[in-house]
């Protein structure tokens, strides 16, 4: 016997396709949905079908924004930027503080096991943000993991031919574990720390 109708089914499909969302986790969601009252699940239908209309990539830098360029874009003049692999990253190095600098977000790093080369990140952009001579230094912040550090290496070779300095933040972070899990201590650190590559 079934334990669950199809429209939970369905639903707990629908979560378990969100990234890091187990089977578990999806059928916890789902149940909480089927309690909540029709006036929340309207309001949380509306949160979504908003950041779908609204949010988009910043024109400069790629990080989620609701207009043309981000906050940090329209606010902060600075000749360093700090390259990461996705939105989630720029996040926890603002919340981590120290860093003044502008960004470029990449939306991945290279893994050929996962069909992802260079060309299906942003990687162009960047190298289009650095021919006006402006950026003297450029940061590579990407998880300090095998995709991260051939994203790294491969970056640092393109930027080989631009007269700026090239960076890597530095390993305080522990290998394998990811920029959005790190303790603002660590992180605002290997900022600090960064070294030249």
């Amino acid at each position: 016997m079934k334990r669950n109708t199809e429209s939970i089914e369905k639903l707990i499909i629908a979560f378990g396709s969100l990234g890091g969302v187990g089977k578990k986790t999806a059928m916890r969601y789902a149940y909480k949905i089927v309690d909540m009252s029709l006036q929340e699940v309207k309001e949380f239908c509306d949160a979504l079908m908003t950041v779908k209309e609204r949010v988009r990539y910043c024109n400069n830098c790629a990080t989620f924004c609701e207009n043309d360029l981000c906050d940090i874009c329209q606010n902060r003049k600075s000749n360093i930027v700090c390259v990461v692999s996705y939105p989630r990253d720029v996040l926890s190095i603002e919340r981590a503080g120290g860093y003044s600098g502008l960004y470029h977000v990449l939306h991945g790093t290279i893994s050929p096991i996962d069909g992802r080369g260079p060309d299906q990140l942003r990687i162009k952009e960047l190298l289009a943000r650095l021919k006006d001579g402006n950026i003297h230094e450029v940061i590579v912040a990407t998880n300090p993991d095998i995709e991260g550090d051939v994203t790294a290496m491969y970056i640092a070779k393109l930027l080989k031919p631009f007269d700026i300095k090239v960076s890597r933040i530095a390993q305080g972070i522990s290998i394998g574990s990811d920029i959005e899990f790190v303790d603002e201590t660590t992180l605002s650190r290997a900022i600090d720390n960064r070294i030249q590559i």
